[in-house]
């Protein structure tokens, strides 16, 4: 299948995105699968699963695109016969195929699938059941590995008020025959007009926020927010095709879902794996990225943290082959990307044939339906040096590196036909270039709010500029309305690159100096060779006079806790000498103790309160 074709039918002569009214996410799937069979495609080999419950080598399971279009229409069918359009359905499995159907199938139904995870992932009990409370779904779609912690979590629940539970992977295949096309059926047509919204603007999922930084929320995601962002990212990343993508990011996180729901949409070529046993063994990842004979352009998305493991624990030994010159992206987000990291990661494959503009540092989050911004020059992955002193003072002021430096990625240029822009907080007017402040951004992949909250949507999804650079304005062409999305995160540009500087309400303020709790982690992080890389917690709490800075750190898997009071004393005179504070508290962790979200990266804000617990 031609890819550029494909997607050229969603572009005008000008190069602006155009969706019809009608289009769904699931039209969309079935058009080109049908398209696909007519050119002999169905029996083309789309999607590999490796499970490693047998083996540490792991058995490859295959599918076909008829194969795919079969499970997803036998989900599909089985949610028809228990349900209508419109109805929410939660996803509580491991990562694995029928994850992958059960998402799909449940657009095809016409039903809202909410992504979730296997309950029995450790440490996430409470956000299952307040995402669960809120929602109230109908269906719980699960499989046979995971269906028994499933109906354990749904125990306790009177049998009436119990949402029905589907294994699909005891779905028969014969089921697929009985489909029909939801849009068809007089309940659509009653929903439609009492929404007075065409199918491109229904929900398409929800996507919850991690409960990091505040109570978990249902992202409401649209056909038109998914379908728009998808087609930025084919064109800001010059996707190049033939492509296999490779993945084992966990299928309830937004990056996840959205990448994998849009390979098998589109009927690439899709390898992927679950995020435990990528964690398990660092190289299974690598080694899915050594070029094969057939490869031309391999993809992989991954977090900070994975750069970091595969250069400590993937390293091929002595002897052992390893191509990795396929690779066309490497793409980091999801979490700060550390300089750290990425020289260490390129420092150990680059001799392999990995390229280093194949690294490409982002930024995106839920309420952008995924990507926002991605490194668009072949001046890529591009690491800045930062006066602290100046950006305690709201200012990005680029240095020779040094003692007093902050390390900052840039994650590119924003993806396009989107607005950026940098603004005041407190005023909302625009800021010039190299001051710090919210990022704010303005296109149709924006989500339509969160679910059931009008005073959290009004807050974060209907922002107004309160004013434009007279001159250079980066919101040119945007219209004056009330649909500027305020990120939370704070940014800033320089030179056309964007720099993430940190979370607008994680900054840690103490005694009138704003400190960024990722730079106190990464002094931490390297103050002693006692603590475990990137698990990390710095946080301020009140005090009598001023905020106390309260530091967590876990400790290395491999040390001994005999070394925890001279990790504390070297991490006390590291911080204060790096930054001017002195933390009022600090304390070593065992491994896998600090909070973490439901994505696994560390949660601040859940750390905080537990610390204000104990």
């Amino acid at each position: 299948m031609d890819l550029h074709a494909v997607m050229s039918q969603f572009f005008d002569e000008k190069g602006n995105i155009t969706l019809k009214p009608e289009l769904t996410l699931a039209g969309l799937c079935e058009v080109l699968y049908q398209a696909d069979a007519m050119q002999g495609g169905a029996d083309r080999h789309t999607l590999r699963f490796w499970d490693f419950s047998e083996s540490r080598e792991g058995t490859p399971v295959d599918f076909t695109r008829q194969q795919v279009n079969t499970r997803i229409k036998s989900v599909a069918a089985r949610l028809q016969q228990v349900g209508t359009i419109g109805d929410r359905a939660v996803i509580l499995a491991n990562n694995s195929p029928e994850y992958l159907y059960s998402f799909l199938g449940t657009l095809y139904a016409g039903m809202v699938p909410i992504p979730l995870y296997d309950p029995n992932e450790p440490g996430h009990a409470d956000h299952l059941k307040a995402v669960i409370g809120d929602s109230n779904p109908k269906v719980v779609l699960t499989n046979s590995r995971s269906a028994g912690s499933v109906r354990k979590f749904f125990a306790d629940v009177p049998s009436r008020e119990r949402p029905r539970i589907l294994s699909v992977d005891s779905l028969p295949d014969s089921l697929a025959a009985s489909f029909v096309n939801p849009l068809t059926t007089e309940a659509a047509q009653v929903m439609l007009a009492k929404s007075q919204s065409m199918p491109v603007d229904l929900p398409a999922f929800l996507q919850y926020t991690s409960g990091s930084t505040r109570i978990p929320a249902g992202v409401i995601l649209t056909n038109r927010s998914i379908v728009t962002n998808v087609l930025q990212i084919f064109t800001a990343v010059q996707l190049k095709t033939p492509l296999r993508l490779v993945s084992w990011l966990p299928l309830h996180h937004d990056m996840g879902i959205i990448l994998a729901a849009f390979i098998t949409i589109i009927g690439l070529e899709f390898e992927m794996m679950a995020p435990r046993d990528f964690i398990q063994q660092p190289s299974r990842w690598i080694d899915q990225l050594n070029r094969r004979e057939t490869d031309v352009n391999t993809y992989t998305v991954v977090p900070n943290f994975a750069l970091e493991l595969a250069a400590r624990y993937a390293v091929p030994a002595e002897g052992e082959t390893l191509d990795l010159s396929a690779i066309e992206g490497l793409i980091v987000g999801s979490e700060p990307v550390t300089e750290k990291a990425v020289e260490g990661f390129l420092e150990v494959f680059s001799k392999y044939g990995l390229r280093t503009e194949a690294v490409r540092p982002s930024y995106g989050l839920a309420e952008a339906s995924l990507l926002v911004t991605t490194p668009q020059t072949p001046n890529r992955p591009l690491i800045s040096h930062f006066d602290r002193e100046e950006l305690a003072a709201g200012r990005a002021v680029i240095v020779e590196k040094g003692p007093n430096t902050v390390a900052i990625a840039s994650c590119g240029q924003v993806v396009r036909p989107q607005q950026l822009v940098i603004v005041d907080p407190e005023t909302k007017q625009e800021l010039p270039d190299g001051q710090i402040g919210e990022l704010w951004t303005h296109g149709e992949n924006t989500a339509a709010g969160y679910l059931d909250r009008p005073e959290d949507t009004a807050e974060t999804f209907r922002n107004t500029l309160a004013g434009r650079l007279p001159e250079n304005s980066r919101a040119e062409g945007a219209p004056d309305d009330d649909r500027w999305m305020a990120s939370g995160d704070l940014a800033v540009i320089i030179d056309d690159e964007v720099y993430i500087t940190g979370r607008l309400k994680d900054l840690i303020i103490i005694a009138g100096r704003n400190h960024y709790p990722q730079d106190i982690e990464f002094t931490v992080d390297h103050a002693s060779a006692q603590v475990r890389p990137a698990c990390v917690a710095a946080f301020a709490v009140e005090g009598d006079d001023v905020e106390k800075l309260i530091i967590l750190a876990e400790r290395d898997l491999d040390k001994d806790p005999s070394g925890d009071a001279a990790a504390v004393e070297a991490i006390r005179a590291a911080v204060s000498e790096a930054h001017g504070v002195v933390p009022s508290d600090i304390r070593i962790m065992n491994p896998d103790e600090i909070a973490r979200s439901s994505s696994g990266k560390i949660a601040r804000r859940v750390a905080k309160k537990r610390y204000l617990e104990q």
